[in-house]
């Protein structure tokens, strides 16, 4: 292997999130020293996701099928539809067992600094999607970071002019936790929100 081969092993590692330079320069060398058998099962796996996965045509997550199970599943109710920014998020409400409506995955946020707008996450989709006549009330799970509320409040705006119950995930003091150690903007939104 040629030194331009391994720089570019490590270069590929340092997309993934979280993983500097150095992290990424361990993973490709122990994949190549300890566990070739399993860099050959990685660069399989990440050439067939490639190849069969692909964005379900209601919802915008990822399947490999045109309609994720999700969308096909009958039993969920169509008046509430969750509006969450990855297929992660997606994946974290359906975990909780909370939840049994329906989603739109926008696939970011917004984020004007980084050329990301309306378009880009697909507004309009959703827009005719939240007026099929069948949704009551969009649910609004963003994460609660500068983008994830702009995000939110934008999408709110736009759905509610058009006469829609909106609804935001409540924020605050998680259970469990100790007071003295939440962040201090945590206790502010918590004791505006307070019920």
């Amino acid at each position: 292997m040629t030194a331009r081969a391994l720089d570019a092993l490590v270069e590929a590692l340092r997309r993934l999130p979280g993983v500097g330079a150095r992290s990424a320069q361990r993973m490709a060398l122990q994949l190549l020293q300890h566990d070739r058998a399993g860099a050959a099962q990685l660069a399989l796996a990440l050439q067939q996701a490639l190849a069969a996965v692909r964005h379900c045509t209601r919802c915008h997550t990822f399947s490999e099928d045109e309609v994720c199970a999700a969308c096909l599943d009958a039993t969920r109710d169509d008046s509430q539809l969750c509006v969450v920014e990855t297929p992660a998020d997606q994946a974290a409400v359906e975990r909780t067992g909370s939840y049994r409506g329906r989603y739109y995955v926008l696939m970011g946020r917004l984020s004007p600094l980084d050329g990301v707008g309306p378009d880009a996450l697909q507004a309009r989709s959703l827009i005719e999607r939240a007026l099929d006549g069948r949704v009551q009330e969009v649910i609004l799970a963003t994460s609660f970071t500068a983008e994830g509320e702009a995000t939110a409040h934008t999408l709110a705006e736009v759905l509610r002019a058009r006469g829609l119950r909106v609804t935001r995930l409540a924020r605050g003091v998680p259970a469990g936790s100790e007071l003295e150690y939440v962040d201090l903007g945590t206790i502010a939104h918590a004791m505006h929100d307070r019920r």
